[in-house]
């Protein structure tokens, strides 16, 4: 029994369905290790040839939950390098699953949300979807997430939403290659899901899964050195000054002490 995680199987289709619509599927650590698990299970699973996830509510998924970042403000540095390989250790399980992952996208996609989408295979989004990568405005990194989404995105368009921290549209996502297409309307986007299921399944299953692994050993994806520096760098951050500043600010609802007046930053303009 899962709290947050729901999974289903019809034929060789798998469904995961991201259900805590209250908190826009926002992550904590029972919705990470709950992830983690499903996917691994189903990865072993025999029957299942492609798995979809989707979610419930207005959200696909908000990135951390409020309750789990008011942890981190406690927690030390090794703490916060354990926390953060819960995190990379899901994203990598569903990254180098066997069988094709694809992501169902709706409403807003923020942080780690960005960060599921980028391990899934395959991802449709609707054309109202917004995305965002907001760490540094808390004075955090998206550091766990980094190895997925550069290798999806690539290190151009990385390096301008991970500094900016902007907001990007659906269409923008596809541009980039964080999503394979996009659509209007709901009824198209599960008749896009279909179209790709049957695709996918009158292929040979393990001609399939090799290809998946060839694919990572083609791109050279070091996934554990990367953990390695990803889990560190968010942990340093997390425990640094700005980083506590940035995540008060957060949950305090105000504005972090590096925000500059309007005076000073218009100048730079013109």
């Amino acid at each position: 029994m899962t709290e947050f995680v729901r999974c289903s199987v019809e034929g060789s289709v798998a469904t995961v369905t991201l259900d805590r619509p209250d908190l826009h599927n926002a992550f904590n650590e029972v919705f990470i290790n709950e992830l983690d698990a499903t996917f691994k299970s189903l990865g072993e699973n025999p029957a299942v040839r492609v798995i979809v996830m989707r979610a419930e509510g207005k959200s696909f998924c908000a990135g951390a939950d409020l309750n789990w970042m008011k942890k981190m403000i406690d927690y030390n540095y090794t703490e916060n390098v354990e926390d953060a390989r819960g995190l990379a250790r899901m994203l990598r399980t569903i990254r180098t699953c066997p069988k094709p992952t694809i992501a169902r996208v709706h409403g807003h996609a923020f942080g780690g949300g960005v960060g599921l989408i980028a391990a899934c295979d395959l991802a449709v989004s609707l054309d109202s979807c917004l995305f965002a990568l907001t760490e540094v405005k808390l004075g955090l990194l998206p550091a766990v997430i980094s190895p997925f989404v550069l290798e999806k995105i690539g290190s151009a368009h990385a390096g301008r939403y991970f500094l900016t921290a902007e907001r990007f549209d659906a269409a923008e996502a596809h541009r980039i290659g964080l999503v394979s297409d996009v659509v209007a309307t709901e009824q198209e986007m599960d008749d896009w899901v279909d179209t790709a299921l049957k695709n996918i399944v009158n292929n040979a299953p393990e001609a399939v899964s090799v290809c998946k692994r060839m694919i990572f050993q083609v791109m050279d994806a070091i996934w554990e050195p990367a953990e390695d520096v990803t889990c560190n760098l968010i942990a340093e951050r997390r425990v640094s000054d700005e980083g506590q500043e940035g995540i008060r600010a957060f949950l305090e609802k105000r504005k972090p002490n590096w925000i500059m007046p309007e005076s000073e930053t218009a100048s730079h303009a013109g």
